[in-house]
C-alpha cells in the first residue's frame, strides 16, 4: 500500500493591522485625533503623529496664508493710497482758503499769487501731479508691505497658531457629517479613541478577536483561515498539522514547507522521519502506532495493533466457522465445492516453505498471507491460540499435517493472526483458486485468474459488511445479471460490527481497488468491469472458453 507525500505551505500569510484615531466622522481613511491636553500623558505612538500632524498642517497653512495675506494687503494698501492721496487734495484746498483770508486782512498779495493759491490746478496739471504723487507713495507702501509680510511669516513659522483647545494646528472639519464608521464586529458606530483597520473594515479594538481563543488580537501580525482572523500561535495550534505518531507540529522542511506523509485510507499524517526510526506499523491495517501505544509483537517479527488483535483468528481450530460461512456464500452463487478441501492456519516460516514447494499458482510479493495448495506437502499447522503475554506471543501449539492429494487441490493455507474480515477475504480468494482447478479452468493468465479470485473476495467483504451495519442476515448485493440472476447467502455472523471493524472491511476492499500490481490489480478491476456488466455466471463462461474477461 503506497503512502502519500505531501507538501504544505509552512504557515498562513501574515497579515497586519493599521491602526488609528478618530474624533468625529470622517470620510478619509487616515484621521487624526486632536492631541490632548498638556496634563495628559502622551504615547509614543500619539507623539508620533502630531507631528507628523503639525509638519503637514504647517506647510499646507503656510502656503494658503501666504497667498491670502499678499493679495489682502495689496488690495488694502492700494485702497489706503487711494483715500490719503484725496485727503492731502482736501486739506490743501482748506490751507489755501485759510492763507487767502489771511492775506486779505493784511495786505493786498499780487494777482498771479492769489490766483495760484486761491484756485485749484487745471484738469492737466492735477492729473500730471497725481500720476507722479501716487508711484513714488505705491514704492514707499510697497517696500512697508513687504516688511510686514516677511515678519508675518517669521512669527508663524517660530510660533505656529493655538486653537482653544490648545492644538498646533486647527481641528479638522467633519467634511462628511453624514457619514458613519460602523465596527465589523459589533456593527455599531464607532466613536472616540482609537480603531483597527484590517480585513476591509474597520474595528473596535476590543471587537477584533481570534476566532479560536475569542482574545481580543493586539498583536501586529495575525493569521487568517478561512477568512477568520486568529492569533499566529491559535492558527499553528488549530491547523498546523501535527503527527499523529510523536504528537509534535510537523516540522518544516529546508525550504520552509510542511512535508508529511499520509495514508492514503486512513489519512494518517506522521513525520517522514518515522519511516526509519523503527515506529512499528500494524500488519493488518498498515497504520503507524502512535508513542507510548501498546500493540502485539508476533514470533515472526510482525506487529498487530490492539485493535485488529481484537477480531484476529489465531489458530486453525478457531477458523473453521468462517470456513463454514464462506463455503455457503460459494453455496449461494451456485458455486458449491463438493470436495473437502482441508484449511490450516500456519505461520509466516511454514507459508513460504509451502510456496517453494508449490509448482502451480501466482504469488503476491513482498507478503503472501494464503495459499491453495495442489501438491503433497508435509505442513507445520497452529492447533491452539497462542499465549500472549508482556505484549508478544510466549507459547506457540502446532503439529505437522500431511497433505495427501485426491484431487486438484490439497488444501488453503491462511496467515494466522489476521482480523477476522481479513482473515475470510483471503479464504474467499483462495477458494476461488479452488474452485477454478476443480472445475477444470486451467492455464489461465495471471490477470485473469487472480483478478477473478480478488472479484469474489471483494463481493464476500461487501455481504459482510452490509451484514454488519444492518445487524441481521441482510442479503448481499446479487453479482448476477438480470438474465441470469442468483442470490447471494447471507453472513452467519450476527450482531452489529464495531465501528473500527466496519472502518476495517472499508479498507480492505480499498486495498483491493488499489491493488497497483498488474495480475492482482489491473485484473480486478477488468474482472469485476465484466461481472457487472455481464453477470459473474456469464463472466465465468466466457473464462472457460476463451480464456480472457469478456469486453
Amino acid at each position: 500500500m503506497g503512502w502519500l507525500t505531501k507538501i504544505l505551505k509552512g504557515s498562513s500569510s501574515s497579515h497586519r493591522i493599521s491602526e488609528g484615531r478618530y474624533h468625529d466622522r470622517y470620510e478619509n481613511e487616515e484621521v487624526w485625533e486632536e492631541p490632548p491636553s498638556t496634563e495628559d500623558a502622551l504615547s509614543d505612538f500619539d507623539q508620533e503623529e502630531i507631528d507628523r500632524a503639525i509638519a503637514f498642517s504647517l506647510v499646507e497653512e503656510d502656503e494658503r496664508s501666504a497667498l491670502s495675506l499678499v493679495e489682502d494687503d495689496k488690495k488694502s494698501a492700494r485702497s489706503s493710497v487711494h483715500e490719503h492721496e484725496e485727503e492731502e487734495v482736501e486739506e490743501e484746498g482748506s490751507v489755501s482758503s485759510l492763507e487767502e483770508d489771511h492775506n486779505d486782512a493784511v495786505s493786498s498779495p499780487e494777482p498771479e499769487q492769489h490766483n495760484r493759491g486761491s484756485n485749484y490746478p487745471s484738469e492737466e496739471d492735477h492729473k500730471g501731479k497725481k500720476v507722479i504723487d501716487e508711484d513714488s507713495h505705491l514704492e514707499e507702501e510697497d517696500e512697508q508691505l513687504a516688511k510686514a509680510i516677511q515678519e508675518s511669516l517669521n512669527m508663524n513659522l517660530n510660533s505656529p497658531p493655538r486653537n482653544n483647545h490648545g492644538s498646533l494646528f486647527p481641528r479638522l472639519p467633519s467634511f462628511f457629517p453624514g457619514v458613519y464608521r460602523i465596527c465589523a464586529g459589533c456593527n455599531g458606530e464607532i466613536g472616540h479613541g482609537r480603531f483597527l483597520s484590517c480585513m476591509g473594515g474597520v474595528w473596535h479594538p476590543e471587537c477584533f478577536r481570534c476566532h479560536a481563543c475569542n482574545i481580543p488580537i493586539s498583536d501586529y501580525e495575525f493569521s487568517m483561515s478561512d477568512n477568520r482572523p486568529f492569533h499566529k500561535s491559535c492558527y499553528k495550534e488549530h491547523h498546523h498539522p501535527k503527527c499523529d505518531v510523536c504528537k509534535n507540529f510537523i516540522p518544516t522542511n529546508g525550504a520552509g514547507l510542511i512535508e508529511y506523509r499520509a495514508h492514503p485510507f486512513w489519512l494518517q499524517k506522521y513525520c517522514p522521519s518515522h519511516e526509519h526510526d523503527g515506529t512499528p506499523r500494524c500488519c493488518s491495517c498498515e497504520r503507524m502506532e502512535p508513542r507510548d501505544t501498546k500493540y502485539l509483537l508476533l514470533d515472526d517479527g510482525r506487529k498487530l495493533c490492539l485493535e485488529c488483535l481484537d477480531s484476529s483468528i489465531m489458530d486453525t481450530h478457531e477458523c473453521q466457522p468462517l470456513y463454514l460461512e464462506i463455503q455457503d456464500f460459494y453455496e449461494g452463487l451456485n458455486m458449491k465445492i463438493e470436495q473437502q478441501v482441508p484449511l490450516l492456519l500456519v505461520e509466516r516460516q511454514a507459508l513460504n516453505e509451502a510456496m517453494e514447494g508449490e509448482k502451480h499458482g501466482h504469488h503476491h510479493m513482498p507478503e503472501t498471507r494464503g495459499l491453495c495448495l495442489s501438491e503433497e506437502q508435509t505442513i507445520s499447522t497452529i492447533i491452539r491460540r497462542p499465549r500472549v503475554g508482556a505484549g508478544r506471543i510466549i507459547d506457540m501449539f502446532t503439529e505437522p499435517y500431511k497433505l495427501v492429494r485426491k484431487c486438484e487441490v490439497t488444501a488453503i493455507l491462511i496467515l494466522y493472526s489476521l482480523p477476522r474480515l481479513l482473515t475470510g477475504s483471503i479464504l474467499a480468494h483462495e477458494m476461488m483458486h479452488a474452485w477454478l482447478r476443480l472445475k477444470g479452468y486451467s492455464n489461465l493468465p495471471p490477470d485473469v485468474e487472480e483478478g477473478i479470485c480478488q472479484v469474489l473476495a471483494h463481493m464476500w467483504l461487501d455481504s459482510e459488511i452490509m451484514a454488519g451495519s444492518s445487524g441481521t442476515n441482510a442479503a448481499a448485493a446479487s453479482s448476477s445479471s438480470s438474465s441470469s440472476s442468483s442470490s447471494v447467502p447471507v453472513s452467519s455472523k450476527k450482531g452489529k460490527r464495531s465501528q473500527f471493524e466496519k472502518q476495517l472491511g472499508e479498507f480492505f476492499k480499498h486495498q483491493i481497488e488499489s491493488d497497483t500490481s498488474a495480475a492482482y490489480g489491473d485484473g480486478f478491476r477488468e474482472g469485476n468491469k465484466a461481472v457487472l456488466k455481464y453477470g459473474l455466471r456469464s463472466t465465468l463462461e466466457h473464462i472457460r472458453l476463451t480464456g480472457r474477461f469478456p469486453c
